[in-house]
């Protein structure tokens, strides 16, 4: 643990020294209290609320498809291929179109991913009827969710292509532009069902024991199931009302956090959390670090690589090498 937190740290200092401009040194001279105006405006108003909002929209992913592997006893489980992510997506650009929400009111963001959610949740859950103790059978369901909504938010966007440049931030997840009214909108949030889902450690130790077992130790499998569904969600809503669907976080941040910490949740949750701070924070830095290095070779004035592309493309070569190293595989 102490290690993580090490390098949470590291790579926080990384993402925060990583942007165009100001140069290091003259970061430092900001956090130090000094610095020019214009250095102190990028650094604290654009740098530090776009790295905090990195480190909690992590944490929130990580902890969500912790969470819900648990629930489900599925390893494939994630907010990515079980419609949360891809129905939060859809529920925030549909409000957004219909002029219900936006940055000015982001209240109303935080409601309309949930509500989208819970309904790409909800339809997964319908979808896999008896199946939903196969993980591989969930697994294909949750992709099949997950590509009609993707393809329902793409309508949305063609009915309102005006609405495009203000809902990118969702459909590909990005940290750029992002403000302290991010910040402030996703903390207590953050905080709220973070707080819920250690609450929730006990109950989901034994759902990942069975619901016999869970039952034979007097809880109602039922209803904890719900309950953690529903700290899922809301985690993954607060996420992606602030940066987007960043893809992968949520379905191997568990993997990596039970590989570490063990299976005792109480101690792989707060993992978890760690470990999806790290991997946002952590791209987030490359993410800046390559759109300079592609913008010098392509000889662009400005280039940005948003970081879900960045973690779309890693956590997919992440999953493959996983799964063709796992025993059994057929290809």
């Amino acid at each position: 643990m102490l290690l993580l937190l090490a390098l949470v740290a590291v790579l926080a200092c990384a993402d925060a020294l990583a942007g165009r401009s100001p140069a290091p040194g003259r970061v430092g001279e900001v956090l130090l209290g000094g610095g020019d105006p214009t250095a102190r405006h990028v650094v604290l108003q654009l740098r530090l609320p776009r790295l905090l909002v990195a480190l909690a929209a992590g944490a929130c992913l990580g902890v969500a498809g912790l969470v819900l592997q648990s629930a489900l006893r599925n390893p494939l489980a994630g907010p990515e291929v079980t419609g949360v992510t891809p129905g939060a997506v859809l529920g925030a650009v549909t409000a957004t179109g219909l002029g219900l929400a936006g940055w000015e009111s982001p209240a109303a963001v935080v409601a309309a991913a949930c509500a989208g959610g819970f309904a790409g949740a909800g339809l997964l859950w319908l979808l896999a009827g008896r199946d939903r103790g196969d993980p591989a059978a969930t697994a294909v369901h949750g992709v099949l969710v997950s590509a009609v909504l993707s393809g329902l938010t793409a309508m949305v966007l063609l009915v309102a292509p005006g609405e495009l440049g203000s809902v990118v931030q969702w459909l590909i997840g990005t940290t750029e532009g992002r403000v302290w009214q991010h910040w402030h909108l996703l903390w207590p949030w953050a905080l709220l069902w973070l707080t819920a889902a250690w609450l929730l450690t006990g109950p989901l130790t034994l759902l990942r024991c069975g619901d016999e077992q869970a039952a034979a130790a007097g809880l109602a499998a039922g209803r904890a199931r719900v309950a953690a569904l529903v700290c899922a969600v809301a985690l993954t809503a607060g996420a992606v009302a602030s940066v987007g669907a960043l893809g992968f976080v949520g379905l191997l941040v568990p993997h990596l956090a039970l590989a570490v910490a063990g299976a005792d949740l109480r101690v792989a949750l707060p993992c978890a959390a760690l470990t999806g701070a790290a991997v946002v924070c952590g791209a987030d830095a490359a993410a800046q670090l390559l759109s300079r290095l592609l913008a010098a070779a392509l000889a662009a004035d400005r280039l940005t690589l948003p970081v879900g592309a960045l973690t779309t493309c890693l956590g997919a070569v992440l999953l493959l090498l996983v799964v063709r190293r796992a025993p059994g595989h057929t290809y």
